[in-house]
């Protein structure tokens, strides 16, 4: 196969501009042209202008790359280094939706041509590069897998909202169908990535290690979750417990809270899709996943308990959610878990009300039919206020800002990850904290 010795020499394409592939575009661009293509006219056009809605990359940052956006995917044939960085979401059953990075791999197919290396970045089960993208690659093309192309696998590891955990700070893991791919492979992103790589032994290792990273962390969070549950039965306060328990060495610091978003909330259903195709039924990841997706109608449930015993009638009540994202800080909405209060109290006849600073409200409504306020000075005088995400636009006003929100500056509020200052809780309000 014709390929590069210089790695350096490489043109990169980056397929896919959300939270993953704008970062990746950004710091070879750095360096060199990047070919930065998206099928969202509406997001090109307005990273041609440098507005950039995830917050992930500076005004400045943008303004200082070379990099040509376009929705135009002809212009990847200036490439031969293509990263593909689609989501890759589960449907409402919780099942693998492969259909972006498979509608990626068409698009780069079709374009491909003879020495390119493509480099999926997508979060896969095990088996996915090899088994299902590469066939369409081919198809595409009209090419032959490592006789004119080659393909690697370097799973993202971007943390939403994390300015110190970033792109080219944390160690990538790298693979390639051969030894001289994986050598191109790592040479590439050594190129910018100064935490350097680790060079995982197949893709299929590459893609297991993805999804373990987040399957890991979503089972630890449903024990704490779990261990929430039990204490709330048992009067006892979650965090007392926890910073009791992180006072030995190697306890664990995870928090009991709501999981979404578009990796720890969907990867493990990835590894568990696949052990079932393979005659395995998962356990563990499974039940931790039942937990996690049910602490939104627990959370409801203990509201709805916390205005019965404040002599509220429920049915009609005037309940405010603060945040609506999947995390704090950051504006990305994809399978927050805050859908699930908003819901369960709605069940009950409950009037909700929604803001959120970052959210966009257009996003939301498409997404999940529900109105956010966009003005919180339109806010009515709730009964009840749930502090869902804690975004610093919050945290910085504290308590002021929530006993504002209350009718008659009384009433019960829901601190669903334990940020507010219990100490100071003011005269007329009943706390209740995950």
């Amino acid at each position: 196969m014709d390929t590069k010795v210089n790695a350096h020499d490489r043109k990169i394409s980056v397929i896919g501009l959300g939270y993953v592939g704008l970062p990746v575009a950004v710091e070879f661009g750095k360096s060199q042209q990047v070919i930065g293509f998206d099928i969202n006219p509406v997001r090109i056009a307005e990273l041609r202008q440098g507005i950039e809605r995830t917050h992930e990359v500076s005004a400045d940052e943008l303004a200082a790359t070379d990099i040509l956006f376009t929705c135009d995917a002809k212009e990847l044939q200036k490439a031969d280094f293509h990263i593909v960085a689609v989501p890759t979401p589960v449907n409402t059953a919780k099942q693998p939706d492969l259909s972006p990075v498979l509608s990626a791999s068409k698009t780069v197919g079709q374009q491909l041509k003879k020495g390119d290396i493509v480099v999926y970045e997508s979060t896969v089960y095990p088996g996915a590069t090899e088994e299902d993208c590469i066939p369409v690659l081919e198809r595409e093309s009209g090419l032959i897998w490592g006789v004119d192309f080659a393909v690697g696998y370097s799973p993202e590891r971007i943390n939403p909202g994390d300015k110190v955990h970033t792109f080219k700070t944390i160690t990538k893991v790298v693979s390639g169908d051969s030894a001289e791919t994986l050598a191109i492979v790592a040479a590439v992103y050594e190129s910018v990535v100064t935490a350097g790589v680790h060079r995982a032994a197949t893709i299929k290792v590459a893609e297991a290690a993805k999804v373990i990273e987040n399957t890991q962390r979503d089972l630890n969070i449903s024990l704490m979750n779990e261990l929430a549950l039990i204490f709330n039965k048992m009067g006892i306060d979650t965090q007392d417990v926890l910073a009791a328990a992180s006072s030995k060495w190697n306890f664990l610091p995870f928090e009991p809270g709501l999981v979404g978003g578009h990796c720890i909330g969907v990867d493990p259903y990835y590894l568990t899709y696949k052990a079932a195709t393979l005659g395995y039924s998962p356990q563990v990841i499974l039940s931790g996943r039942s937990i996690n997706d049910s602490m939104g109608g627990f959370i409801a449930s203990q509201t709805v308990k916390e205005l019965i015993k404040s002599g509220r009638c429920v049915k009609g009540s005037v309940v405010t959610v603060l945040g609506f994202t999947f995390k704090e800080n950051v504006p990305d909405i994809r399978n927050t878990r805050a859908i699930d209060i908003v819901r369960e109290l709605q069940d009950y006849g409950i009037q909700v009300q929604i803001f959120d600073p970052l959210a966009d409200a257009h996003e939301v409504l498409e997404e999940y039919a529900v109105a956010m306020v966009s003005d919180e000075s339109r806010l009515q005088p709730a009964h009840a206020v749930l502090l869902v995400v804690p975004h610093h636009y919050f945290m910085v006003k504290n308590w002021a800002y929530i006993t504002a929100l209350l009718e008659l500056q009384t009433g019960v509020v829901i601190d669903v990850k334990a940020k507010l200052d219990r100490a100071s809780v003011p005269e007329g309000v009943t706390l209740w904290r995950l």
